[in-house]
């Protein structure tokens, strides 16, 4: 399974547009290669190099089997809680530095039908034993 952007490459600067400097909407996904069985996708946006442990952007789940995300989606499956306490997708906005920023799809053989809100710890755990392929795009950001 594959994940690519048409707005970066992988390992590139994510552009300024999509990050807190910017429109702060997300960037436009394309989905590839997606394994026969699967019945849902999730989609966590993390920043391992925040000051405080990991920053998560989105946190989305129980999306349909689908080719593409639009660039400033507003919905996307089941929205789960992000590290600001909200739902929906929140841009690179790093304090300082240069930070990356992990866009991780993952392929499930059933939906995890928890609730709407869940943060990426109850995503993962029910995720456990349902992994049928993970893809990443990383990009870059800073100031």
């Amino acid at each position: 399974m594959q994940l690519t952007s048409d707005a970066f490459r992988n390992n590139a600067r994510i552009p300024t547009r999509y990050t807190c400097d910017g429109d702060d909407t997300s960037p436009p996904l394309t989905i590839s290669d997606v394994p026969t069985g699967t019945k849902s996708l999730t989609l966590v946006v993390e920043d391992p190099d925040a000051p405080g442990g990991t920053w998560y952007h989105w946190v989305a789940f129980d999306i349909p089997v689908i080719t593409a995300i639009p660039g400033a989606v507003t919905t996307l499956g089941t929205a789960g809680t992000n590290s600001w306490g909200r739902t929906g997708y929140g841009g690179p906005c790093p304090p300082r530095g240069s930070h990356r920023y992990f866009f991780i799809l993952t392929a499930l053989d059933t939906e995890l039908g928890i609730g709407a809100g869940s943060d990426q710890a109850a995503v993962r755990n029910a995720m456990d034993g349902h992994v049928l392929a993970t893809a990443t795009l990383i990009g870059h950001y800073s100031h």
